[in-house]
């Protein structure tokens, strides 16, 4: 492989903004490749939060798939990719990976990640957290995958929630070893 496969899920969680801010990056990085899906209730927050359409996430996918096609290769562990993102992550849809229950695309593209012990990323959206949210987080965790909620470092004093936003993306990348000018090492001025 050439270039880095990227998995991206959106769901239907507030929160949209971290799966199209992930998009705008990687449709500007000739090395990654993007394997995305959009699942229904995604469309519909994606409209009201950003006013922002299915056409517009289109337009950033190298590949674009409905939620419920399983013949999509990202259904199959056969299919190597280097890493899946589901930014937000619903309590849906982290309730599904947890137990295994792959009824989408989504869900088993998940289900392929932590088989093949490749990078499952999950932003989960939702405050306060009840006992059963915490422990379906524990659960994927347990079985490999990285529960990052998207809460911005407020150190870096950004103004705008773009910005914010883009921090937690930039994190994204750093971890899967894509360098990017969207996160910055932390260096404390006057200490």
């Amino acid at each position: 492989m050439d270039k880095k496969r990227l998995v991206v899920c959106i769901t239907g969680a507030t929160g949209e903004l971290y799966g199209y801010r992930l998009l705008l990056a990687t449709s500007k990085i000739s090395e990654i490749e993007t394997y995305v899906v959009l699942t229904k209730d995604a469309e519909s927050l994606l409209k009201y939060e950003l006013g922002k359409t299915r056409a517009d996430i289109e337009k950033l996918a190298d590949h674009f798939y409905d939620e419920k096609d399983f013949f999509a290769p990202i259904s199959s562990g056969s299919f190597r990719v280097d890493a899946t993102i589901i930014a937000p992550c619903s309590m849906k849809t982290l309730a599904a990976i947890s137990t295994g229950y792959a009824d989408n695309l989504v869900a088993r593209a998940a289900s392929v990640a932590l088989k093949d012990h490749w990078p499952l990323i999950l932003l989960p959206r939702e405050t306060p957290l009840s006992t059963i949210h915490l422990e379906s987080m524990l659960k994927v965790a347990q079985a490999g995958g990285i529960i990052m909620p998207p809460l911005p470092p407020l150190y870096h004093r950004k103004e705008t929630i773009n910005e914010l936003a883009d921090l937690t993306i930039g994190r994204i990348l750093n971890m899967l070893d894509i360098e990017t000018d969207l996160h910055k090492e932390w260096k404390p001025e006057g200490y």
